[in-house]
């Protein structure tokens, strides 16, 4: 036990326990809502193995980390308590919700990313079933030619399926932890197709048409906002230097004129 534990990173070692001791303290005050809350949201970065409690140990732990770098810095800077102590306060706040926006930004980052795949997985849904394919068999073909969150989503809910769980469970489970509103959309599509016993083609193919009509609308609103985007960085970067260079001259014999007279 003592050679597989010299083993592990001595990071892992030294940092684990001290987050753990935290996250004990920071848990009992923490309500349950925002713990139910967090858990979800842990859930759709792909991060459920990370548990409540450990991340609230993390975000203690970059809290104190940012108290200490900020009062530090600003104790460097000026000798002034109150200083040094806003420091303090504001690395505090900033290193306690910094893992939160990694994982907001974890998450949305992978919800765009099934986003940009799902037209293109739901097409290859809609041949395989089309072509003689069960809905499960079709969704372990996806699974076999598709790489990415959503296919590891897929992966997961046939794997759910050989284990015992409905179709409908395995598909609810994605829809819980994927935070993506047309997947939701398909899913919910595709559990009341199953319950009603209409054509699972018909759906996958009115779908498949519907997502590949809001992705090219996603495409036209992304290019007419182009041209603003543009616009910005040419008003705030290129105007000015091209006014230095028109006026500079001007000003200079204005002010050698001042100055002769």
């Amino acid at each position: 036990l003592e050679e597989l534990e010299l083993q592990r990173p001595i990071t892992e070692r030294t940092l684990k326990p001290i987050v753990s001791g935290l996250a004990s303290v920071v848990a009992r005050f923490y309500p349950a809502n925002t713990a139910r809350s967090l858990q979800v949201r842990l859930k759709r970065a792909a991060m459920e193995t990370t548990s409540v409690e450990f991340f609230l140990g993390v975000k203690a732990f970059v809290g104190i980390l940012g108290a200490v770098a900020g009062s530090s810095l600003l104790n460097l800077m000026t000798s002034d308590s109150l200083a040094t102590l806003a420091g303090l306060l504001g690395g505090l706040i900033l290193g306690f919700f910094a893992p939160d926006f990694y994982l907001s930004n974890r998450a949305s980052g992978r919800g765009n990313s099934i986003l940009e795949q799902l037209p293109d997985a739901l097409d290859l849904l809609t041949i395989s079933v089309e072509a003689g394919l069960g809905f499960d068999a079709a969704l372990v073909k996806v699974t076999e030619k598709m790489k990415g969150a959503l296919s590891d989503e897929f992966k997961r809910a046939a794997g759910e399926q050989r284990v015992g769980k409905s179709r409908q469970e395995a598909l609810r489970g994605i829809s819980e932890r994927v935070d993506v509103k047309e997947l939701q959309s398909f899913i919910s599509a595709i559990i009341q197709a199953d319950q009603l016993g209409v054509s699972m083609s018909k759906v996958l193919r009115i779908q498949s048409e519907t997502l590949r009509t809001e992705r090219r609308q996603r495409a036209e609103e992304k290019a007419a906002r182009a041209p603003i985007l543009i616009m910005l960085p040419t008003v705030g970067c290129i105007f000015p230097s091209l006014f230095i260079v028109i006026l500079a001259p001007a000003a200079l014999s204005a002010m050698k004129s001042c100055g002769s007279v």
